[in-house]
């Protein structure tokens, strides 16, 4: 077989292996960009109205850090600034998964072994995940441009945003390759590919903070630190404004640069080897290790501590941006309806600041959870379940333990934006009443947040190969309908079918707990079911 025809194999094995992954991943970000574009028109159609909300980047330039820069109030522009950026983060998350787990991960597995030893030697799959990652980001580019072309947005405008989302997602592939060859685990290539995509999107968000605004105020130039991210340069374009996909070379040019070093350290290292040496372990367990909740823990640690750091700093921005509430009720009147709308009518103006904020946290506190779910369906499926359950450990008590692990991780991530929060009350106009404020939104998280864990855990003992993809889009779709449902208009019963549009917030005064309890009922009787079916289930160990 030629290598060509080859290539087209590897290629096909690997979109055959992705096939739901990717579909999630597209629709779900196409989706998330229709609902953006259309909400535009339908939510704030009046041109007034946006032209007050970005003149409120004057006021609290670090709203930035979670939109991106305003070039103007048209639609199409309006519509960049809410929802590009995080369309680009998702790219980001996309191609570095699918890097990894077409590289590292097989290597893992012993699949890496099996193909080399065939004509396509170890080059070749390489070749086929990079056309494949690539294809997968063409595919994804063209889907976000017919969502901002169904709204009825300019098609030149829409096709560069596409193109925006998908180079960035190209870079972000080259970032993902590189990060399989540096560790030995795809765990630590994982966590590595998802740092630096949080990290260009933080990068970014305070070049966008520090840079300087037009004397309208509908503009803003982004200050040198966004240019040291690829999403960053996704910004450069101005879509609908400018329309320059000049900047979206310098992703290709590091995705080029990124992917022949790939080679590089392919040549020079053994398979399964990595070029970075793994850290040797202890000669002895420590007492943590003694029991299977322990291990939980140790193998979730990592990335519980990734969700809480976020969740930190939301807390802070909760209470710390406080004081500017007044000027955004007066100069921004449009900007307190859109939070009333999110929190609720009977919501103060500062009640509705912290309850948005606090949105975030809860969204950030599922995502801890389900990743211990996921810990669990990666150790079932690289064998590393099979010899603890060898052990006297039963199969109910080792999910069980996934299970408290999931939700020490809600508390931990919870407990934590709370402080973030209290210290951020100090700058408050009333500190009490903000401290009080945010320690109830945290607390009131907590039942969406378990949840997600309980619906995460019956997929995974009765689907286990959908474990990861259901999961995520679990949270995507209960995060956009339940925090944004109101916003945008949608239909009541589906905001409702949303567990953070129940959450118990205190709005108006008062919190009423009703959908809180049952949806800590619910979270109960999901849990339980699923350690309960686990007794029963064979081990999936396949991918």
């Amino acid at each position: 077989m030629s290598p060509a025809r080859l290539l087209v194999v590897l290629v096909a094995h690997r979109a055959r292996r992705d096939r739901f992954q990717l579909a999630l991943w597209i629709a779900g970000t196409a989706g998330l960009a229709l609902m953006a574009t259309t909400a535009v028109g339908s939510t704030f159609g009046d041109v007034a109205e946006r032209e007050s909300i970005l003149r409120l980047t004057i006021l609290a330039p670090a709203i930035l850090i979670f939109r991106g820069t305003p070039n103007g109030a048209g639609e199409g522009e309006f519509a960049v600034f809410l929802i590009l950026t995080f369309l680009a983060l998702m790219a980001g998350l996309m191609s570095t998964f699918l890097a990894v787990r077409h590289t590292r991960a097989d290597e893992e597995q012993g699949r890496a072994e099996l193909v080399a030893a065939t004509p396509a030697a170890r080059a070749l799959p390489t070749v086929a995940t990079v056309v494949h990652g690539v294809l997968a980001n063409l595919v994804l580019a063209i889907a976000v441009t017919l969502a901002f072309m169904a709204s009825g947005l300019d098609a030149a405008g829409s096709a560069v945003t596409g193109l925006a989302v998908g180079a960035t997602g190209v870079a972000f592939l080259g970032v993902g390759l590189v990060a399989a060859q540096l560790f030995r685990t795809s765990r630590s290539a994982n966590a590595l590919s998802v740092a630096l995509v949080l990290g260009a999107y933080l990068v970014r968000g305070l070049g966008d903070a520090l840079g300087e605004a037009s004397e309208d105020g509908l503009t803003r130039t982004a200050a040198w630190p966004s240019l040291l991210s690829p999403i960053g340069w996704a910004q450069r374009t101005e879509p609908f404004d400018a329309n320059d996909p000049a900047p979206l070379l310098l992703s290709l040019g590091l995705a080029t640069v990124l992917i022949a070093l790939v080679f590089v350290f392919q040549s020079v290292r053994d398979s399964g080897a990595s070029v970075l040496p793994g850290r040797a372990g202890r000669a002895a367990a420590g007492p943590l290790l003694g029991g299977q909740v322990g291990l939980a823990w140790r193998l979730n640690a990592g990335a519980v501590a990734s969700w809480a750091v976020g969740a930190v700093v939301a807390g802070a921005l909760a209470t710390t941006l406080t004081p500017l509430i007044g000027e955004i009720g007066s100069d921004a009147p449009a900007i307190a309806d859109t939070l009333r709308q999110v929190a609720g009518d009977d919501a103060s103006l500062e009640e509705a600041f912290t309850v948005t904020f606090f949105s975030m946290v809860g969204i950030l506190a599922a995502a801890a959870a389900l990743q211990s779910v996921m810990r669990a369906r990666l150790e079932e499926a690289h064998g590393t379940a099979e010899p603890v359950l060898a052990a006297p450990v039963p199969r109910r008590g080792w999910l069980a333990g996934y299970a408290l692990v999931g939700t020490l991780a809600i508390l931990v991530v919870l407990v934590l934006a709370a402080g973030g929060a209290l210290l951020g009350s100090l700058a408050a106009d009333d500190p009490a009443a903000a401290a009080a404020d945010s320690l109830q939104s945290a607390l009131a998280q907590a039942p969406a947040a378990l949840v997600f864990l309980g619906l995460a855990l019956l997929v995974f003992v009765l689907a286990p190969r959908l474990t990861i993809p259901v999961a995520w889009a679990l949270l995507a779709a209960g995060a956009f309908f339940g925090i944004f449902g109101e916003l945008l208009g949608l239909p009541d019963w589906l905001h409702g079918l949303s567990p953070f549009s129940h959450s118990p917030l205190p709005v108006g005064g008062e919190v009423d707990w009703t959908g809180g309890l049952w949806m800590l009922g619910i979270a109960a009787a999901t849990i339980g079911l699923a350690v309960a079916a686990m007794g029963r289930r064979e081990l999936t160990t396949d991918g």
